[in-house]
């Protein structure tokens, strides 16, 4: 899609990260409006693929539109979670329909490596406005936690379009989070742990929901 950047473009080392400017200057820069003049001016050092080096931030999202998964990741921020950041960087990773953020507002965004800006990042006030919602696209929200009675993710069959529901770390799934789950699925664990990270959880969870609809790799089966 587009101009593909020359190899190396601007590289001296293998410990460049990205690529500088485009070389050959103005009169050699793609005409294709994806492309942004600053980066291709002065090299795209941004966390993407290579296929989105020198577009813009606009162009990418725009692009990761057309093609984001069913699978929807929120987590709740009652206590200001630092693991929110790694959790939008694991859901732009798998391209996920979109994040949100419950109760707190303020999150970590270094932790994003700023993934935040090629995704979807929603705010709810508490659990019943995301369930509120969630009901108005048709989503259900399953709840991620080692609660009782919690079903095991890796024999549940996710549906491809979803809300996954993860706790504050530490403490898990408020009270008023678990009233608004159909179900509440827990990852396996077989230390002294009581918990898992909840960025981890937040990873296992997805890469379950990418196994089963990007694989098609049915639990159990």
């Amino acid at each position: 899609m587009g101009a593909t950047p020359p190899a190396g473009a601007g590289a001296d080392d293998e410990r460049v990260v990205g690529v500088g400017p485009w070389p050959g200057g103005p009169a050699a820069w793609p005409s294709d409006e994806r492309y942004d003049p600053e980066l291709l001016a002065h090299g795209d050092r941004r966390n993407v693929v290579d296929r989105y080096r020198y577009w813009s931030v606009e162009a990418v999202r725009a692009d990761l539109d057309r093609s984001r998964a069913g699978v929807h990741v929120a987590v709740e921020n009652w206590r200001h979670d630092l693991n929110v950041g790694s959790v939008v960087r694991t859901a732009n990773a798998v391209n996920a329909a979109g994040v949100h953020v419950v109760g707190h507002r303020r999150w970590n965004r270094r932790g994003a490596m700023v993934t935040d800006r090629y995704l979807h990042v929603h705010h709810h006030a508490d659990a019943a406005a995301l369930a509120a919602w969630a009901a108005s696209e048709a989503l259900p929200v399953l709840g991620v936690d080692n609660t009782p009675g919690a079903v095991p993710l890796e024999t549940a069959d996710l549906p491809e379009r979803v809300v996954l529901l993860l706790g504050q770390e530490g403490t898990g799934l408020t009270d008023g989070a678990l009233a608004v789950c159909e179900a509440v699925l827990a990852i396996h664990q077989a230390g002294s742990t009581r918990s898992v990270n909840a960025g981890a959880a937040a990873a296992i969870a997805l890469h379950a929901w990418v196994r089963r609809h990007v694989f098609g790799q049915v639990p159990g089966g």
